[in-house]
């Protein structure tokens, strides 16, 4: 991960937009949300978070300890980057190996 990336900092006046009122917001280009879409909504409730104790070594806790946020909150949100990234990879791998499987069977039934 690129260390600039890390260390964004905005440039949003958040002075200017906490002054706002709804009126002054412009949302012009937002189209009204229709009947249809309000029947299809789902309701999503957030998972609680299950808690673990996970060795970790101490340059890598150093470097998370490092970046201004809390570590166990950019630690569990690098390991969900990784876990989704890898679902994605297992998913193929599970349809090739199945794949194969599958062209084996038929070999042998000939």
């Amino acid at each position: 991960m690129n260390a600039d990336a890390m260390n964004n900092t905005s440039r949003t006046d958040w002075a200017r937009i906490d002054a706002m009122s709804d009126e002054d917001i412009d949302t012009s280009d937002i189209p009204p949300l229709s009947e249809e879409f309000f029947a299809k909504a789902q309701l999503r409730v957030p998972k609680l978070p299950v808690q673990v104790s996970v060795q970790v070594d101490p340059e890598t806790f150093a470097w998370f300890q490092a970046q201004g946020e809390s570590a166990e909150q950019q630690m569990a949100a690098a390991l969900k980057i990784y876990a989704e990234a890898h679902k994605v990879h297992s998913v193929s791998i599970g349809k090739t190996s199945m794949t194969g499987q599958a062209n084996n069977s038929n070999a042998a039934d000939g």
